[in-house]
């Protein structure tokens, strides 16, 4: 086994790890640093079965270290390298070969043992070598597509019982000022700090001066008898006076200095003062330095996919990702126009159009810079922005700087041609969707008459473009609708605080509920009803209860089944694409494979789903009830009275047809999946693909580039083989921040998984009520609806849900989502089908557990967690 001293010399990073290098440039640096011996990393990969060297042997792994006989020349090595070292106290401290680097910095990622007696050393070493095989260490490395090392040094340093400890850096971590540095420091050691249980002391250098801002230091972290570190108490004499005195804060200041000189970069130091004396006993450069130094707002996009992970859940594939971002473009483009904006601006903002969506780590997220842009290009900006955070989720307002909103001239003459063009489009609207959905009708038919796996790569591609350049012009009645609804379901909240008609503040849910107009809860009910249907039949219910879905579809095709499967056929027809993840051109529809509908329908056969048992008149109450309560406000106010009724018909119009039009969005994305799964059949008959399903690691301008021959590649397979390999590597990560800040370019040293700008619990959980009830029962996670067949009366609790989900929601005591918004899908069929529901809550899947015991409100959004699981 191989162990080094800290008099050794060209030594390599490889050899011994980031942290125990970064101790020898310390050293060459002429700094004081307690003596040290480093244990090289290949010592654990030497002893390490090959067979074990597996992500998923972990614990084999960890088991083995445990049995592993350390050698004696560990001991014996620490005792030649260090004087007197039988009689001292150790820090055992990782370094691993990506550790403590400029990209990297591991913080946090592997354990440090402190005080550790001289025979306790091996005990000590195994741990730090087990901490390398956890699953907290995968993510991060998962996280940040590193390459996985079995291998990990062990720095074995002298110990300083310190009187004050701290951390120091070369640079303003808050601002990026290189001529300002940073130091902190509590009492005691620096786990204090850095685990952040104590507040600390903090010097902002710059130059030779300095401004103190102290804390109350009232508990330092301090061995105790049984030698662990606990926090202790300090005398009160000291409490208010700065930890470091002048001359340890010169001192470190000009450490920092000589390291910034003699390596070359701005570096984040540890540091122990014992008697005054410093201890340099670690050192890494500041790793994202990006982030201080762009505080300028150069490219500073804030990205948030609180919202529209409801239409695109989990990772997103390029051809979906291609198809959306052109097709988010075109729709704004045309929202832009009619909402007053000229046609020049449209063009000098088309990049702005462009980047209103980012996929991030295979997710998608709306770039809320570009959002607001493109708000600002029309009349009311700031009001127009309320009302689309409102709708979209947006949790945390970012208003654009006022230079780049427009002058109150060019608002004043925009705002009066809009509301010429709103009042024209008010009383055009009916009329304009019902030409959409038969322009829609009739488009589709006509790709339905074809025979698409007869067609050639470059038909089919010709049979899309021609659709899209058709449809695309004409979405206006959705993008028009749209905007309405957004606007009347603003202005409805504004007349019930104005007019003060209840201290409801479920008041304007209750009032938009029980619409049975919403296409959204038509599947569900048509579903139940085919489920009722087959429970009354005792030949079919045997079927679904002992058959297999697969099964189940082969046995319909028989004489008997003849009406069951032609009921069957007719819903998969209707509602065919509307499944999980609709909006994902990868996903495999109800059309595509039949047998997903028969599982959802089998769940409802075993549960007893029926129409009788899901019956509900709580949306219809709740809406009686609260008319009630605006008749009798207004009773005696009838200009108001009638104002409130017309915006209140306005509004559930225009939400309810903003659900049927995203129905037809759903369509035409099911013809367009066809179409592009044919392009992969045409692929891989000819060998140009594995699959036909790696057409969608594709995006639409490489496909379409591969038929034209214009593609600068032309091996799909190996392209192909490339991307699955990068996005089975996302399905792996943590996910991303919900919501979070870049600088610069996006995918160069920004962190995706920061949750600093997100909203924090502070107690109690709590989001939107979207339905009212007082649901006690127990919780259940799901984090996909093919999980579970039945969620037998627990709460159901999720990230997100799309139309797909509702299969699951009759079986539900009550739901509660962590996205979302008052107008999103959860919500929406939530209070259609009278079940208690609460969206958009922070901290949900963090704090919340499968089998906790909760209460929830659904009229105010609190929930109170009664038992932990």
């Amino acid at each position: 086994m191989k162990v080094y001293s800290s008099s050794s010399s060209r030594l390599e990073l490889g050899q011994i790890g980031g942290k125990a290098f970064n101790l020898f440039r310390l050293k060459s640096a002429g700094l004081n640093v307690p003596d040290w011996t480093v244990i090289d990393q290949s010592a654990l990969v030497e002893i390490l079965p090959d067979e074990l060297r597996s992500p998923d042997k972990f614990d084999s792994i960890r088991a083995f270290i445990d049995e592993f006989p350390m050698p004696d020349d560990i001991l014996s090595s620490v005792e030649t390298n260090i004087n007197r070292a039988k009689n001292k106290l150790f820090a055992i401290r990782s370094s691993a070969v990506q550790e403590d680097g400029k990209d990297f910095s591991f913080a946090g990622q592997f354990e440090t043992h402190l005080y550790v007696e001289f025979n306790d050393i091996p005990r000590f070493v195994k741990e730090i070598w087990k901490s390398n095989f956890t699953d907290r260490v995968a993510q991060y490395i998962r996280n940040n597509n590193l390459e996985f090392q079995y291998g990990i040094g062990v720095v074995i340093q002298e110990m300083i019982d310190p009187d004050v400890a701290g951390v120091a850096f070369g640079i303003n971590p808050n601002t990026g000022e290189e001529n300002s540095k940073v130091i902190c420091s509590v009492y005691g050691v620096g786990e204090g700090l850095v685990s952040g249980a104590l507040n600390a002391d903090t010097f902002n250098v710059s130059g030779n001066e300095y401004e103190s801002i102290l804390v109350s230091k009232q508990q330092a972290a301090r061995r105790a008898k049984s030698g662990e570190v606990e926090l202790v108490d300090v005398a009160a004499e000291q409490w208010d006076v700065p930890s470091l005195n002048d001359s340890c804060i010169q001192e470190i200041n000009r450490t920092l200095d000589v390291l910034k000189s003699s390596i070359g970069s701005p570096q984040d130091i540890e540091f122990a003062v014992k008697n005054n004396e410093v201890f340099l006993l670690q050192t890494r450069p500041i790793t994202q330095i990006h982030k201080a130094a762009k505080k300028d707002g150069k490219n500073r996009i804030i990205w948030d996919n609180s919202n529209i992970v409801e239409s695109y859940p989990g990772v997103t594939t390029p051809l979906t990702f291609s198809y959306i971002l052109e097709a988010y473009k075109q729709v704004y483009i045309q929202l832009a126009l009619i909402m007053g904006a000229s046609k020049k601006t449209v063009a000098q903002n088309e990049e702005t159009f462009g980047n209103m969506l980012g996929l991030i780590n295979g997710r998608v997220y709306y770039n809320l810079l570009s959002w607001y842009k493109v708000l600002a290009l029309f009349p009311g900006y700031r009001l127009n922005a309320r009302f689309m955070e409102n709708m979209m989720g947006v949790k945390e307002r970012f208003d654009l700087p006022k230079q780049q909103q427009s002058s109150k001239v060019a608002a004043l003459y925009r705002t009066s041609l809009m509301i010429f063009r709103i009042v024209g489009h008010t009383f055009t609207i009916k009329k304009e969707t019902r030409r959409f959905l038969k322009e829609v009708d009739d488009s589709l038919a006509e790709i339905k008459a074809l025979n698409l796996s007869e067609l050639t790569a470059y038909e089919l591609m010709q049979t899309w473009v021609e659709l899209d350049a058709y449809l695309t012009p004409r979405w206006k009645a959705p993008v028009i609708n749209d905007s309405f609804a957004m606007m009347y379901f603003g202005r409805l909240q504004k007349l019930i605080e104005k007019y003060k008609i209840s201290d409801n503040k479920n008041l304007q849910n209750n009032l938009l509920c029980g619409s049975k107009d919403i296409i959204s809860v038509e599947p569900i009910h048509r579903s139940i009803a085919l489920a009722t249907d087959i429970q009354d039949n005792p030949e079919w219910k045997s079927l679904f209860e002992n058959e297999s879905p697969e099964e189940i579809w082969t046995t319909l095709e028989n004489e008997n089944f003849k009406e069951l499967r032609s009921d069957i056929e007719t819903y998969i027809e209707d509602f065919g694409d509307r499944c999980v993840g609709e909006l994902k051109l990868e996903t495999i529809s109800y059309k595509q494979d039949p047998s997903l509908f028969i599982a959802h329908l089998r769940a409802f056969v075993i549960q007893g789903v029926t129409k009788s048992s899901t019956e509900s008149t709580v949306d219809q109450e709740l809406r009686a009830q609260a008319e009630k309560e605006v008749d009798q406000a207004l009773s005696r106010k009838p200009l108001k009275r009638r104002k409130f009724i017309k915006t209140l018909q306005k509004t559930r119009y225009f939400v309810s047809n903003r659900e049927n039009l995203r129905y037809d969005r759903t369509r035409v994305f099911g013809i367009t999946r066809e179409i592009f799964a044919q392009i992969g059949q045409v692929f891989e008959r000819e060998g140009k693909l594995n699959s036909y399903r790696d057409i969608f690691y594709m995006t639409q301008y490489e496909i379409f580039a591969f038929i034209k021959g214009t593609a600068v590649d032309s091996d799909l397979k190996a392209l192909t083989s490339m991307r699955k390999k990068e996005y089975a590597a996302y399905e792996e990560m943590e996910l991303p921040a919900e919501r979070f800040v870049s600088y610069d370019a996006v995918h160069i040293n920004n962190n995706f998984f920061d949750t600093s700008i997100e909203n924090v619990v502070d107690g109690e959980l709590s989001g939107l009520g979207c339905c009212p009830g007082h649901v006690k029962a127990n919780v259940r996670i799901v984090k996909h609806p093919s999980e579970v067949e039945s969620l037998n009366g627990d709460i159901l609790v999720t990230s997100s849900t799309d139309p797909g989900w509702v299969t699951l929601f009759p079986t539900a005591s009550a739901i509660i989502v962590e996205r979302g918004s008052l107008l999103s899908h959860s919500a929406i069929v939530s209070r259609e089908m009278g079940i208690p529901c609460i969206v958009g809550v922070t901290g949900l899947l963090k704090t919340l557990k499968t089998g906790d015991l909760i209460e929830m409100d659904g009229s105010t959004g609190a929930i109170k967690i009664l038992e932990n699981e």
